[in-house]
């Protein structure tokens, strides 16, 4: 049994997904664990190529189980599409496992991230730094888990917070809340089916002596702390905490 990971010592952009792929077939379970569809990879499979996001790089091993983290965040629409166009190309995505723990990137994320990034940080403007933000908050944001308990009120009240937020901006608010509430029952059923508690699984996996492959998004020198503040992503980059000295010479 191991558990290993793979990061990135840069900003991003090191191969990770492609050496990932390389690897996959020595583990039984590969975990993307942070990050969101501000991360990509790009897999050759034959003479075709995915571009990925949100879904682990071992997509294309049917055997193996893909594991999508409680750190991830995760936009709805990119991870319905990216199960589709794996599905459409011939490969299974029953061993598919997303963590009921994960955060929802939102609309307003997304009108947050386009209005605060006009001071040029760099970010995608994919909502991911909203999204972390409100995970930190807590009362403002919504989990997978979210999606089964309770769902058309805790819309409602958060929403109503957002459109007093996007307002203080003197912004147009350009979401409606019964379209919302409509996809994100629709998500809720497609993706119930790879619904889990992933850390009841992953311990289960590692009990079983079964082998662990993580996946780091991002690099080194993007970790809030650690890196290029501003300039950085949303989230702690596991390269850029391994990088904390820990003694003084």
């Amino acid at each position: 049994m191991s558990v290993d990971i793979v990061v990135g010592t840069q900003w991003g952009d090191e191969g990770k997904g492609k050496i990932i792929d390389i690897l996959a077939k020595n583990y039984d379970y590969i975990v993307r664990f942070n990050g969101g569809n501000n991360a990509g990879h790009t897999i050759k499979v034959g003479d075709k190529k995915f571009g990925l996001h949100l879904i682990p790089s071992a997509v294309f091993y049917p055997e193996k189980f893909k594991v999508i983290g409680n750190g991830v965040v995760i936009h709805p629409e990119t991870l319905l599409e990216e199960i589709k166009k794996v599905e459409e190309a011939g490969y299974s995505t029953e061993k598919l496992r997303i963590s009921e723990r994960a955060h929802i990137i939102l609309d307003w994320h997304i009108m947050l991230d386009g209005i605060e990034a006009q001071k040029k940080i760099g970010t995608t403007k994919r909502g991911i730094g909203p999204v972390y933000a409100d995970k930190a908050t807590r009362v403002t944001a919504i989990r997978i888990f979210d999606l089964y308990d309770n769902l058309k009120n805790k819309v409602d009240f958060i929403s109503k917070i957002k459109k007093q937020v996007i307002g203080s901006y003197g912004q147009p608010i350009n979401f409606d809340i019964d379209d919302l509430y409509n996809k994100l029952n629709q998500f809720a059923e497609k993706i119930k089916p790879y619904v889990v508690d992933t850390q009841i699984l992953l311990n289960e996996a590692i009990d079983k002596k079964k082998n662990i492959l993580l996946e780091g998004a991002q690099g080194t020198m993007l970790d809030v702390d650690h890196g290029t503040y501003p300039y950085v992503t949303s989230s702690n980059i596991v390269s850029g905490a391994a990088c904390i000295p820990t003694k003084q010479d």
